[in-house]
């Protein structure tokens, strides 16, 4: 959508939202910015009373994002607010884990936080948010994505498994697990650049307990063997990185294939159909016209032995990432605009 029919939709846009408290912008929440945000480059972004709410964007993991415009400069972004209702020290625990993390990044393949606010709104109940001023993409996600176009062509895929690859490798040398690698959480701007999005589940392991993030947090339909049955596919001594490999391969696939790929259509995807799919069951034949390429890159994602999985290294340069890198951008744009 354009800057020029997003002004002449604006009033329809327009929701409710609480008044706006102008206190705490940038305070105990973080000692300084993060390295990727510049309160200082655009006048009034460390204020929200400079923001206005026009639509909402997604719900999930006790938040909401909304896309909103900065009345100073007219530039759109989203903000993720994040409320401390139901069991409040976990979703602080977590919110606080997701700032530190967003302190540290800075990488292309990440969308870029601008700004982290407590104190930005307040509901009726008295209880206080925490906000995340972000990268606005404008294509949505690729779960978006997927529901025009549930079949991808293998460039476009490439392009993808590429991009969130890269965004691992970037998050991985950090020592940050992002643990929920989805269609949800791969975001797409009006370029067809993908980025990974939302550090609520993710964890710095350098340094950090373990048991900080819970294994079976995140979304269980994309779960590694070695996070839903530990003890059977030894994911005590696991560092969680090769989990975000095989997140990536179940997106891969299930770009390729229109649907979830590791259990039928026909079955409810309930937490016993998928860990039996997951931990248990033969591996999803590929279609079989399925290139080579694109075979041999989810087998090596679809490792159920996370020690013999393939890693981020080895797949960057995997034939399939390599094959389409000309083409892959170009395939992936058409996708977002026509969504």
């Amino acid at each position: 959508m354009t800057l020029v029919r997003e002004k002449r939709q604006k009033q329809s846009l327009r929701v409710t939202v609480p008044s706006i408290s102008q206190a705490n912008s940038w305070q105990r929440l973080q000692s300084s910015p993060p390295s990727s945000s510049s309160s200082s480059s655009s006048p009034g972004i460390d204020n929200l009373a400079n923001f206005e709410k026009l639509a909402v964007l997604g719900h999930g993991n006790g938040g909401t994002v909304y896309k909103v415009c900065h009345r100073p400069t007219n530039v759109i972004y989203a903000l993720k607010v994040l409320r401390f209702m139901e069991e409040p020290e976990m979703v602080q625990q977590r919110a606080f884990s997701e700032v530190e993390i967003l302190r540290r990044v800075d990488s292309g393949f990440v969308v870029m936080c601008h700004g982290v606010f407590e104190n930005g709104f307040s509901g009726a109940d008295g209880i206080e948010d925490i906000c995340f001023l972000l990268e606005y993409m404008e294509g949505g996600s690729l779960h978006d994505l997927l529901r025009k176009h549930p079949m991808l062509s293998e460039n476009a895929i490439s392009g993808i498994a590429r991009s969130v690859l890269e965004g691992l490798h970037y998050l991985h040398s950090m020592q940050i697990v992002h643990s929920d690698i989805k269609p949800s959480n791969l975001l797409i701007n009006r370029k067809g650049e993908v980025k990974i999005a939302d550090f609520g589940v993710s964890r710095c392991i350098a340094g950090v307990d373990k048991e900080q993030c819970p294994s079976y947090m995140g979304t269980c339909a994309y779960m590694s063997p070695e996070r839903i049955d530990p003890d059977r596919w030894d994911g005590v001594h696991s560092d969680g990185f090769a989990g975000d490999v095989w997140s990536l391969g179940v997106v891969v696939m299930e770009c390729f294939v229109g649907h979830f790929p590791l259990i039928k259509p026909e079955e409810k995807p309930d937490w016993i159909n998928l860990m039996c799919a997951i931990c248990f069951e033969e591996k999803r034949e590929m279609p079989e016209t399925a290139s080579a390429e694109i075979q041999s890159f989810v087998m090596r994602c679809l490792q159920r032995d996370w020690k013999i999985r393939g890693t981020v290294e080895e797949l960057l340069v995997h034939p399939f990432v390599t094959k389409f890198e000309e083409s892959a951008a170009e395939h992936l744009f058409y996708y977002a605009s026509v969504m």
